[in-house]
């Protein structure tokens, strides 16, 4: 007989930290495949700590962010100086205002379902850090040339900003499909692909507005494609190699991110969390103090 239990199914897909705690036991014959240990728990409450930060950031960016502040505990939201979430970012278009509308209510919407299933078990919300986060983040993706970069300053900063964590949702959900137990019928699985499926809608969007300025000059050596190339690098470096900007080798538009055989990006966790830690260790970047739950 082999023995298989919750907390070593977690190391094998390598999301979860040496002071977890986690139990359960699964024994198979060792003759036949283990059965798959069930973690839709943790994976759940992972994506949870995903759907804050994105709730957090569209809804300061639209000046809804008080929508949050009730839900999942009280934990500190760090923001730019002199920008608190209670007034939309200045002069947003009308359009590009309801765009940023409706993707708020969507995650903060992701964040209710996903603490609705999870019930006493969905974690609270970690401290979250929209500031000092982006000025790092801007920094080592220009090379130096970004400096305080700030996405609620204006409406282009904004779509950059956007463009940092909606790719990385799309490939965070993808990636986690393959751990989940529950396929029934809006079931975790279920609902884990209905909300990859907006996810990907949202980066759609956001790569598509920013194409639409690709030549505008952000700063005097860099436009708008170039900036998101860089972020996509970034992201590359700590994310497994799986991204790609808004233009393709040719220069050509690259709206939608994919393989050799036009499929989505999946990553691991601890690829994403690589990424939302802006490449530290157990904690750092988006995550101050780390994600809560026993993916972290």
């Amino acid at each position: 007989m082999s023995v298989l239990n919750r907390r070593q199914a977690l190391q094998q897909f390598g999301v979860v930290g040496a002071g977890a705690l986690v139990g359960g036991v699964m024994t198979a014959c060792s003759t036949t495949l283990a059965a798959k240990p069930n973690v839709d728990g943790d994976v759940l409450n992972f994506a949870l700590n995903l759907e804050y930060l994105e709730a957090a950031f569209y809804l300061a960016a639209v000046g809804r962010l008080g929508e949050l502040s009730s839900i999942g505990g009280s934990a500190t939201i760090n923001l730019p100086t002199g920008f608190t979430g209670s007034s939309p970012i200045p002069n947003l278009s009308d359009a590009v205002s309801q765009y940023a509308n409706e993707i708020a209510t969507d995650e903060l919407n992701h964040v209710k379902a996903i603490r609705g299933a999870l019930g006493a078990k969905a974690v609270d919300r970690p401290v979250l850090d929209l500031n000092a986060s982006f000025t790092t983040a801007g920094n080592l993706a220009s090379s130096g040339a970004i400096t305080n970069f700030n996405p609620f300053a204006n409406e282009l900063f904004f779509l950059h900003g956007a463009f940092v964590f909606e790719d990385v949702g799309v490939t965070a959900y993808h990636g986690a499909a393959r751990l989940l137990t529950d396929d029934s019928v809006g079931g975790v699985l279920d609902t884990a692909a209905g909300i990859l499926a907006v996810e990907a809608y949202h980066a759609s969007e956001i790569r598509t507005l920013l194409y639409a300025q690709k030549d505008v000059q952000v700063t005097p050596s860099l436009k708008v494609s170039d900036v998101v190339q860089a972020i996509s690098n970034l992201r590359g470096s700590v994310g497994g190699g799986k991204d790609q900007g808004i233009l393709d080798a040719n220069g050509k538009a690259n709206i939608i991110p994919t393989d050799s055989n036009g499929v989505a990006y999946g990553r691991s966790t601890a690829e994403v969390l690589a990424i939302v830690y802006l490449g530290g260790s157990g904690k750092g970047g988006f995550f101050p103090s780390g994600l809560n739950g026993n993916i972290k």
